[in-house]
Order: C-alpha cells, then structure tokens, then sequence
C-alpha cells in the first residue's frame, strides 16, 4: 500500500507569512529612503524608493486579504471583548501607547 503523504497548500500560512516578510522589509527600506533622502536621484536611491513602494502595497494587499480570511474570528472576539465593562483591554491599550510614543519619537525628532 501506498500512503498519501501529499501536503496541501496553506492559504492563509502564505498570506500571513507574506504579509509579515512585506512588513519587516518596510522598516529597512523607510530607513534608507531618510539617509537617501537629500541626494540626487540616483539608481541607488531610485532601487530603494522602488522596494519601499512594492513592499508597502505587498503588505497592505495581503493584510487586508489576512484580515478578510480571518473576519469571522476578528468579529467574534469584538464580540466577546464588547460583552466585557472595559471594551479597550490592556493589549489594546498598550499596543495604542507603543505606536503612539514611537510615532512621537519618530516624527518628533523633525521637530527640534
């Protein structure tokens, strides 16, 4: 006999895991495209601009496809965490402080 050891593709492993790739190039290519910013156009600085551009849409094609895939556990827990008295628990607070002191920091140094 014959097992079948055929391993089917994983949908939404692949959009999870493009997404993140996507994602965790964006803050190296936003980090050339500030040091390259002042300079003349070149090749160089064009190439880092272009990855940029092609990781932000990759990212935000395959999130928003991530979050479809995943809607109807993204709606339960709203539901779930809308039963509860505090409807913003402590993750979501503290996920709200970090992007909002990193944005002040970030954006803040252009500012002194």
């Amino acid at each position: 006999m014959q097992a079948n050891n055929k391993v089917s593709f994983n949908t939404r492993a692949f959009i999870a895991i493009t997404a993140a790739v996507a994602g965790l190039g964006l803050p190296i290519t936003g980090y050339e495209n500030h040091l390259f910013q002042f300079y003349p156009m070149t090749v160089q600085r064009h190439a880092w601009m272009s990855a940029h551009n092609i990781l932000a849409i990759i990212f935000s094609i395959f999130t928003i496809w991530h979050i479809i895939l995943n809607r109807h556990a993204l709606l339960r827990y709203a539901k779930g965490a809308a039963a509860h008295v505090p409807f913003i628990r402590r993750e979501a607070i503290l996920a709200i402080c970090l992007v909002g002191l990193c944005l002040l920091i970030v954006v803040g140094h252009a500012l002194h």
